[in-house]
Protein backbone atom coordinates (compact mmCIF):
# COMPACT_ATOMS: atom_id res chain seq x y z
CA UNK A 1 0.00 0.00 0.00
CA UNK A 2 1.39 3.40 -0.96
CA UNK A 3 1.86 6.21 1.54
CA UNK A 4 -1.05 8.08 -0.04
CA UNK A 5 -3.29 5.02 0.36
CA UNK A 6 -2.19 4.65 3.96
CA UNK A 7 -3.05 8.28 4.70
CA UNK A 8 -6.34 8.09 2.80
CA UNK A 9 -7.57 4.97 4.57
CA UNK A 10 -6.37 6.28 7.91
CA UNK A 11 -8.27 9.55 7.58
CA UNK A 12 -11.33 7.74 6.25
CA UNK A 13 -11.27 5.37 9.20
CA UNK A 14 -11.33 8.30 11.60
CA UNK A 15 -14.58 9.45 10.02
CA UNK A 16 -16.26 6.10 9.33
CA UNK A 17 -15.55 4.86 12.86
CA UNK A 18 -17.20 7.91 14.37
CA UNK A 19 -13.98 9.14 15.96
CA UNK A 20 -14.59 12.37 14.08
CA UNK A 21 -18.12 13.48 13.20
CA UNK A 22 -19.67 16.12 10.93
CA UNK A 23 -18.05 19.48 11.45
CA UNK A 24 -15.20 18.16 13.61
CA UNK A 25 -11.65 19.38 13.03
CA UNK A 26 -8.88 16.92 12.25
CA UNK A 27 -5.79 16.92 14.46
CA UNK A 28 -2.89 19.13 13.41
CA UNK A 29 -0.98 18.02 10.32
CA UNK A 30 2.14 17.08 12.28
CA UNK A 31 0.12 14.94 14.66
CA UNK A 32 -1.66 13.19 11.77
CA UNK A 33 1.64 12.45 10.05
CA UNK A 34 2.99 10.88 13.21
CA UNK A 35 -0.20 8.94 13.90
CA UNK A 36 -0.52 7.56 10.37
CA UNK A 37 3.18 7.10 9.73
CA UNK A 38 3.30 9.22 6.57
CA UNK A 39 4.93 12.47 5.48
CA UNK A 40 3.15 15.73 4.73
CA UNK A 41 2.99 15.17 0.96
CA UNK A 42 0.96 11.93 1.03
CA UNK A 43 -1.22 13.32 3.84
CA UNK A 44 -2.11 16.41 1.82
CA UNK A 45 -2.86 14.29 -1.25
CA UNK A 46 -5.17 12.11 0.85
CA UNK A 47 -6.95 15.22 2.11
CA UNK A 48 -7.44 16.38 -1.49
CA UNK A 49 -8.92 12.99 -2.40
CA UNK A 50 -11.38 13.11 0.50
CA UNK A 51 -12.24 16.69 -0.38
CA UNK A 52 -13.11 15.63 -3.95
CA UNK A 53 -15.46 13.04 -2.46
CA UNK A 54 -17.17 15.70 -0.34
CA UNK A 55 -16.04 14.15 2.93
CA UNK A 56 -13.73 16.89 4.21
CA UNK A 57 -13.27 20.63 3.87
CA UNK A 58 -9.95 22.48 3.96
CA UNK A 59 -10.28 25.93 5.48
CA UNK A 60 -7.42 28.28 4.76
CA UNK A 61 -5.61 29.23 7.92
CA UNK A 62 -7.82 27.02 10.07
CA UNK A 63 -7.29 23.38 9.16
CA UNK A 64 -9.17 20.40 7.81
CA UNK A 65 -12.71 19.65 8.93
CA UNK A 66 -15.11 16.79 8.38
CA UNK A 67 -17.92 17.96 6.10
CA UNK A 68 -21.55 17.76 7.16
CA UNK A 69 -21.59 14.32 5.49
CA UNK A 70 -24.98 14.90 3.94
CA UNK A 71 -25.93 11.81 1.92
CA UNK A 72 -26.92 13.84 -1.13
CA UNK A 73 -23.48 15.51 -1.23
CA UNK A 74 -21.57 12.25 -0.92
CA UNK A 75 -23.77 10.52 -3.50
CA UNK A 76 -23.26 13.45 -5.87
CA UNK A 77 -19.53 12.76 -5.86
CA UNK A 78 -20.28 9.52 -7.74
CA UNK A 79 -20.34 11.70 -10.85
CA UNK A 80 -16.53 11.60 -10.71
CA UNK A 81 -16.64 7.94 -11.70
CA UNK A 82 -20.00 7.57 -13.45
CA UNK A 83 -18.95 10.25 -15.94
CA UNK A 84 -16.16 7.89 -17.05
CA UNK A 85 -18.57 5.12 -18.08
CA UNK A 86 -18.65 4.17 -21.76
CA UNK A 87 -22.04 3.64 -23.33
CA UNK A 88 -22.00 -0.11 -22.63
CA UNK A 89 -21.49 0.51 -18.93
CA UNK A 90 -24.13 3.23 -18.83
CA UNK A 91 -26.72 0.98 -20.48
CA UNK A 92 -25.99 -1.72 -17.91
CA UNK A 93 -26.94 0.79 -15.20
CA UNK A 94 -30.32 1.56 -16.74
CA UNK A 95 -31.98 -1.16 -14.69
CA UNK A 96 -31.03 0.74 -11.55
CA UNK A 97 -32.08 4.05 -13.07
CA UNK A 98 -35.46 2.56 -14.01
CA UNK A 99 -36.05 1.49 -10.40
CA UNK A 100 -34.99 4.85 -8.98
CA UNK A 101 -37.00 7.00 -11.36
CA UNK A 102 -40.15 4.92 -11.09
CA UNK A 103 -39.92 5.14 -7.30
CA UNK A 104 -39.34 8.90 -7.49
CA UNK A 105 -42.39 9.34 -9.71
CA UNK A 106 -44.54 7.30 -7.31
CA UNK A 107 -43.37 9.39 -4.36
CA UNK A 108 -43.97 12.59 -6.29
CA UNK A 109 -47.53 11.48 -7.08
CA UNK A 110 -48.18 11.07 -3.37
CA UNK A 111 -46.62 14.39 -2.33
CA UNK A 112 -46.78 16.88 -5.19
CA UNK A 113 -48.45 20.27 -4.72
CA UNK A 114 -50.34 22.34 -7.27
CA UNK A 115 -47.54 24.84 -7.81
CA UNK A 116 -45.12 22.06 -8.72
CA UNK A 117 -47.66 20.48 -11.07
CA UNK A 118 -48.07 23.79 -12.84
CA UNK A 119 -44.31 24.04 -13.28
CA UNK A 120 -44.19 20.49 -14.68
CA UNK A 121 -46.81 21.18 -17.33
CA UNK A 122 -45.22 24.51 -18.20
CA UNK A 123 -41.90 22.76 -18.78
CA UNK A 124 -43.58 20.15 -20.97
CA UNK A 125 -45.27 22.85 -23.04
CA UNK A 126 -41.85 24.37 -23.67
CA UNK A 127 -40.25 21.00 -24.46
CA UNK A 128 -42.95 20.15 -26.98
CA UNK A 129 -42.74 23.59 -28.61
CA UNK A 130 -38.99 23.57 -29.28
CA UNK A 131 -37.06 21.80 -32.01
CA UNK A 132 -33.71 22.90 -30.59
CA UNK A 133 -32.12 19.76 -29.17
CA UNK A 134 -29.97 21.67 -26.68
CA UNK A 135 -32.96 23.54 -25.32
CA UNK A 136 -35.03 20.36 -25.22
CA UNK A 137 -32.29 18.53 -23.31
CA UNK A 138 -31.97 21.31 -20.73
CA UNK A 139 -35.74 21.45 -20.20
CA UNK A 140 -35.91 17.66 -20.04
CA UNK A 141 -33.31 17.63 -17.26
CA UNK A 142 -35.24 20.32 -15.39
CA UNK A 143 -38.47 18.33 -15.69
CA UNK A 144 -36.98 15.14 -14.30
CA UNK A 145 -35.18 17.02 -11.53
CA UNK A 146 -38.49 18.59 -10.56
CA UNK A 147 -40.01 15.12 -10.17
CA UNK A 148 -37.21 13.82 -7.96
CA UNK A 149 -37.34 17.02 -5.93
CA UNK A 150 -41.08 16.57 -5.44
CA UNK A 151 -40.40 13.03 -4.22
CA UNK A 152 -38.92 14.59 -1.10
CA UNK A 153 -35.66 12.63 -0.82
CA UNK A 154 -32.53 14.70 -1.59
CA UNK A 155 -30.33 11.60 -1.74
CA UNK A 156 -32.59 9.98 -4.33
CA UNK A 157 -32.57 13.21 -6.32
CA UNK A 158 -28.78 13.43 -6.24
CA UNK A 159 -28.33 9.82 -7.36
CA UNK A 160 -30.76 10.07 -10.28
CA UNK A 161 -29.14 13.34 -11.35
CA UNK A 162 -25.75 11.56 -11.51
CA UNK A 163 -27.11 8.89 -13.84
CA UNK A 164 -29.10 11.30 -15.98
CA UNK A 165 -26.12 13.62 -16.34
CA UNK A 166 -24.05 10.86 -17.92
CA UNK A 167 -26.94 9.88 -20.18
CA UNK A 168 -27.03 13.38 -21.62
CA UNK A 169 -23.50 12.90 -22.94
CA UNK A 170 -24.93 10.54 -25.58
CA UNK A 171 -27.16 12.55 -27.98
CA UNK A 172 -30.20 10.80 -29.38
CA UNK A 173 -32.35 13.56 -30.83
CA UNK A 174 -29.94 14.32 -33.67
CA UNK A 175 -30.17 10.88 -35.29
CA UNK A 176 -32.25 10.53 -38.50
CA UNK A 177 -35.33 9.43 -36.53
CA UNK A 178 -34.80 12.15 -33.93
CA UNK A 179 -38.06 14.00 -34.57
CA UNK A 180 -40.17 10.86 -34.11
CA UNK A 181 -38.16 9.88 -31.05
CA UNK A 182 -38.77 13.31 -29.55
CA UNK A 183 -42.50 12.96 -30.16
CA UNK A 184 -42.55 9.62 -28.33
CA UNK A 185 -40.42 11.02 -25.53
CA UNK A 186 -42.74 14.02 -25.19
CA UNK A 187 -45.71 11.67 -24.88
CA UNK A 188 -43.86 9.74 -22.19
CA UNK A 189 -43.28 12.93 -20.26
CA UNK A 190 -46.96 13.80 -20.45
CA UNK A 191 -47.97 10.37 -19.21
CA UNK A 192 -45.74 10.77 -16.17
CA UNK A 193 -47.03 14.28 -15.42
CA UNK A 194 -50.67 13.29 -15.81
CA UNK A 195 -50.28 10.33 -13.47
CA UNK A 196 -48.52 12.50 -10.91
CA UNK A 197 -51.26 15.12 -11.27
CA UNK A 198 -53.88 12.44 -10.59
CA UNK A 199 -51.93 11.49 -7.45
CA UNK A 200 -51.70 7.94 -8.76
CA UNK A 201 -48.40 6.41 -7.59
CA UNK A 202 -48.87 3.15 -9.49
CA UNK A 203 -49.56 4.85 -12.81
CA UNK A 204 -46.74 7.35 -12.25
CA UNK A 205 -44.29 4.56 -11.48
CA UNK A 206 -45.30 2.60 -14.58
CA UNK A 207 -45.08 5.66 -16.83
CA UNK A 208 -41.62 6.57 -15.54
CA UNK A 209 -40.36 3.00 -15.94
CA UNK A 210 -41.67 2.87 -19.51
CA UNK A 211 -40.01 6.18 -20.33
CA UNK A 212 -36.61 5.09 -19.03
CA UNK A 213 -36.93 1.72 -20.79
CA UNK A 214 -37.63 3.44 -24.10
CA UNK A 215 -34.51 5.56 -23.75
CA UNK A 216 -32.48 2.46 -22.96
CA UNK A 217 -33.78 0.71 -26.08
CA UNK A 218 -32.86 3.71 -28.23
CA UNK A 219 -29.37 3.83 -26.75
CA UNK A 220 -28.88 0.14 -27.50
CA UNK A 221 -30.17 0.55 -31.07
CA UNK A 222 -28.43 3.74 -32.14
CA UNK A 223 -25.21 3.51 -30.08
CA UNK A 224 -24.58 7.29 -30.11
CA UNK A 225 -21.11 8.64 -29.52
CA UNK A 226 -20.16 10.96 -26.67
CA UNK A 227 -20.91 14.56 -27.62
CA UNK A 228 -18.76 17.52 -26.66
CA UNK A 229 -21.92 19.30 -25.61
CA UNK A 230 -24.62 17.24 -24.00
CA UNK A 231 -27.61 17.60 -26.28
CA UNK A 232 -29.69 14.48 -25.85
CA UNK A 233 -31.32 12.30 -23.23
Amino acid sequence: MSAVDTAFHGLRQMVSSGLLGPGDKFPAEADLCEQLGVSRGPLREAVRMLSALGAVESRHGSGVYVSQLRPEDLVGSLALTVDLLPLSGLVDMYELRRVLESHAAAQAAARVDEATLERMHNLLDRIEATQDTKVASALDAEFHSLITSAAGNPTLAALTDVFRSRSRAYPLLDVPNGAEMKRISDQGHRSIAVAIGHHDPVAASSAAAAHVTQTELWLREYQPSVAENRIGD
